[in-house]
């Protein structure tokens, strides 16, 4: 897979754990968007650095992966994979998409879709039942 130069840089420096080469990948008028967490969304560059300095103090062995991209024009589409251990020995592992918008080869937009990855023994009918509020056939 070739990976548009963005993800590139912003790949590097999240497995550097350079939140200021983070934060670079970032324009002033960044928004992120969380579609499925509306009140999540944020806008800014600086909560951005306050996200990245929390995650890689919490998880100081993260590793990121981008699984797969497609760049259409301004607009990136990648699925990641984020891991490691938390300071406290619980394992961090996180799976998702997202959504770039870029404007001169940064973030100006982001609709997030990434989320911890639940690894309950809950099968596909028991976990449309709980969507729904009913019972599993």
């Amino acid at each position: 897979m070739t990976r548009p130069d963005f993800l590139t840089r912003l790949l590097a420096a999240t497995n550097d754990h350079d939140v200021e080469g983070i934060v670079a990948c970032f324009s002033d008028e960044y928004v992120n968007v969380v579609p499925c967490h509306p009140a999540r969304g944020f806008a800014g560059r600086e909560q951005v650095r306050r996200n990245w300095t929390t995650i890689l103090a919490a998880v100081p062995d993260l590793v990121a992966e981008v699984v797969d991209s497609v760049r259409d024009g301004d607009r990136i589409w990648s699925e990641w994979e984020m891991r490691g251990t938390r300071r406290d020995g619980v394992a961090h592992l996180m799976r998702g998409v997202l959504v770039f918008t870029l404007h001169d080869d940064v973030a100006a937009g982001l609709r997030f879709f990434m989320e911890p990855v639940d690894e309950a023994p809950v099968d596909v009918d028991r976990a449309v039942a709980g969507l729904i509020g009913g019972d599993a056939p």
